[in-house]
């Protein structure tokens, strides 16, 4: 069992950064891709980035290349999702995901790929 728990949402303004985190419990941390996804109101939840296990191998949503970065620290059992140069069309609730099924070479983008689920944080860019 994995709990994962956001922090870092928050109010910014066109331009700004922003860096939202995600902590997870449990061992098996360190052996799970990780991924962010975003759900804005009336909008299905989408991909915006994911991690291999190691954090080797990445993958950005088009929407949010060359502005975010994923990164995971293993020994903190957390991975963060640092936003540069936001736009309001960012505006959303984020949420973190673990996959502990998938080799430690593959990077999950698809929701069902997902075993575990945080419970989201909110991040607001205001224009």
């Amino acid at each position: 069992q994995v709990q994962l728990v956001e922090s870092g949402g928050g109010l910014v303004q066109a331009g700004g950064s922003l860096r939202v985190s995600c902590a997870a419990s449990g061992r098996s941390f360190r052996m799970s891709a990780m991924g962010w996804f975003r759900q804005a109101p009336g909008k299905e939840r989408e991909i915006v980035a994911a991690s291999t296990s190691s954090g080797v191998g990445t993958y950005y949503a088009d929407s949010v290349k060359g502005r975010f970065t994923i990164s995971r620290d293993n020994a903190k059992n957390t991975v963060y999702l640092q936003m540069n140069s936001l736009k309001p069309e960012d505006t959303a609730v984020y949420y973190c995901a673990a996959d502990q099924q998938s080799t430690y070479s593959y990077t999950p983008t698809r929701q069902y790929e997902y075993d575990y689920w945080g419970r989201g944080t909110q991040v607001t860019v205001s224009s």
